[in-house]
């Protein structure tokens, strides 16, 4: 193991009473009742966004053939994309995208008994796709918009002429992005006769919101222990890749804002 993470040990850190740990406890739980209110009104405020609605014919390369963004749906009305960064000229998905697809075969009962259908895209082609997915042990649907807009109007693949200006727009504003691919995740609504809405999209830290590890090992003392760390996802691996290397930069996905 990385010895970095030793940084919290018991020498280190105040050691108390029970009583005294109580009231601490306490003081905390306060502003934690807090945050779950606050991040209910936001959720509010989420589902309260406006719409836009998709009017661009997507075709995506799947399993079955090729199918509409109407399609992917299958019979639901809610869809939630995971961008998922894996280039025609990779060899392999991101690290810390599959990171975040690492949490998504648990889900998916679940999401389909609230109406939802949950999909990853990527530019790269299905043949590339199916052996990583294979490799990776996951069951989760898995398209290629390589033959269409689609990654480039959601503002998750920059082409060279945007990149060669030193600037990107990615996570709702103009900034530095050091790769073509950025991870994001999107939703979107179908009605009754069939039209498409985006009703929300998220980027950057924002898809954390998928990687429930973080949320545990937020509980611990040590915790992500990213703090001096340039690229803070730097520690993530493949999770078949973790016996192979300790040290090293592994992830693709920098912490763009």
């Amino acid at each position: 193991m990385n010895m970095s993470y030793t940084e919290t040990t018991a020498d280190r850190h105040a050691v108390v009473a029970h009583d005294e740990w109580i009231a601490a406890r306490k003081q905390l739980l306060a502003r934690e009742r807090e945050l779950t209110r606050l991040r209910d009104r936001i959720a509010s405020d989420r589902r309260a966004l406006p719409w836009e609605r998709v009017d661009k014919d997507y075709l995506f390369d799947t399993p079955e053939g090729p199918r509409t963004l109407s399609a992917l749906f299958g019979k639901h009305r809610q869809l939630i994309v995971q961008h998922f960064m894996f280039a025609p000229d990779w060899e392999q998905g991101c690290p810390s995208c599959s990171y975040m697809a690492d949490h998504v075969d648990g889900m998916t009962a679940h999401l389909a008994q609230r109406d939802i259908t949950f999909v990853a895209i990527s530019r790269a082609p299905l043949a590339q796709i199916e052996p990583f997915a294979q490799r990776m042990g996951w069951q989760f649907d898995w398209v290629s918009s390589n033959e269409s807009d689609f990654n480039y109007d959601y503002g998750v693949s920059f082409l060279p002429q945007q990149q060669a200006t030193g600037e990107v727009h990615y996570n709702y504003r103009d900034q530095y992005f050091p790769q073509a691919e950025a991870p994001g995740i999107s939703v979107f609504y179908k009605d009754d006769d069939n039209t498409v809405f985006h009703t929300y999209s998220t980027y950057s830290r924002g898809v954390e919101v998928m990687m429930g590890t973080y949320s545990l090992i937020d509980l611990t003392p040590i915790g992500r222990n990213e703090r001096d760390v340039p690229n803070k996802m730097e520690w993530v691996r493949h999770h078949d890749r973790y016996d192979l290397s300790e040290t090293g930069t592994a992830s693709c996905c920098h912490t763009a804002t």
